[in-house]
């Protein structure tokens, strides 16, 4: 599938009145296929709400390419479509934030009717549209309230409401989440996800919590200092962290890898290998080891094991010590393999080998 944002080597310096020019995103390529729920994740300073702001030139690069839906927006310095071009190319990137930016002043309907002044439509229909948008993020009851009779989420909704009012592509969420409560952080997360399937809504979620991340999306790019440290799918992503800023925010391999790093890897025998071994839902109720121990026979010891919910796909992974001799642990992958279990062999550094 074709690239709807591709950015590419891109580059974004902040000159100082004193001292060095601040280098906040460095030589940076992100590239968002149409329909992804794309996590872009990293501790505040990363520079990842800079990076995403160049999407739609909110912030112009210093360095690099710029180009949503096959459209050059900007390269070799300077902005390739004029002021209307841009403009109209806005209209179709929503952006949510972590506050709301909603005019308090207004009625619910009015806050996302604003969105719609520059639309080529007479006031019935504008109102018309207004409403089915309410109703699509399950507020249209609340059509007529002030945003401060509202909580936070409801006016979260309504930021979303408005922000699909011109009907993007794609949607920016930048920390959109992060002011609210775990429940309510869940729904709207759940919100996004539901738009991304109904209306085909391409999504970047710029966000410093992975749980948010592992519910919804499901591409991710950590970044760390201005640059994307690792990126992939969520899946690859989450059970085989290459960098240790990765472990940290993925936790759950972070917590196998300081269990490993218990068992001293190096004193690992010569008939001893260290798999992860991940199952599917379909194969994740299953008792596989049981059966590899029968067929195979070798001994097998578990030492940590977990399930995740990544995206809507139960997936387990088990950190095992298989002993054999070579035709017994060529027999244990191949048992393996057949039974779709995915087999990752650690070092006795505890790395994941390809």
């Amino acid at each position: 599938m074709a690239d709807i944002i591709s950015l590419d080597h891109i580059d974004v310096t902040f000159p100082q009145k004193k001292g060095e020019p601040v280098r906040a995103v460095s030589d940076v390529n992100l590239h968002v296929e149409k329909g992804d729920i794309y996590g872009v994740v990293g501790y505040s300073g990363a520079g990842k709400s800079t990076l995403v702001r160049t999407i739609n030139l909110l912030q112009k690069p210093t360095e690099g390419t710029v180009t949503v839906g096959g459209t050059v927006l900007f390269k070799d310095h300077a902005q390739q479509v004029s002021n209307a071009e841009l403009q109209a190319m806005r209209r179709n990137i929503g952006m949510i934030f972590q506050h709301f930016n909603l005019l308090n002043e207004t009625t619910v309907v009015d806050n996302v009717l604003f969105a719609l002044k520059h639309a080529k439509l007479k006031d019935k229909e504008a109102q018309e549209k207004a409403l089915n948008l309410l109703e699509l993020v399950g507020l249209k009851d609340k059509a007529q309230a002030f945003p401060v009779q509202l909580s936070g989420g409801e006016q979260q909704r309504v930021a979303i409401a408005r922000a699909l009012a011109n009907d993007p592509e794609i949607l920016i969420s930048d920390e959109a989440t992060s002011a609210l409560d775990p429940r309510t952080t869940n729904q709207i997360l759940d919100l996004l996800r539901d738009l991304n399937k109904k209306l085909g809504l391409t999504i970047v979620l710029i966000t410093h919590e992975m749980d948010a991340v592992k519910r919804v999306a499901n591409k991710i790019a950590v970044m760390q200092h201005g640059v994307i440290i690792e990126q992939g799918s969520l899946r690859d992503i989450y059970l085989r962290p290459k960098q240790e800023l990765t472990r940290q925010f993925v936790g759950g391999s972070l917590a196998a890898i300081e269990t490993l790093k218990a068992f001293n890897l190096g004193t690992l025998a010569a008939n001893e290998r260290l798999y992860q071994l991940v199952f599917s839902v379909k194969t994740v109720t299953k008792s596989i080891i049981l059966e590899l121990y029968r067929q195979s026979g070798v001994d097998v010891s578990m030492l940590y094991g977990n399930i995740e919910v990544l995206g809507d796909e139960p997936v387990g992974t088990l950190f095992v010590i298989v002993t054999g001799d070579d035709n017994q642990q060529a027999g244990a992958l191949q048992f393996l393999n057949d039974n779709q279990v995915e087999v990752t062999q650690i070092d006795d550094r505890g790395i994941w080998n390809d």
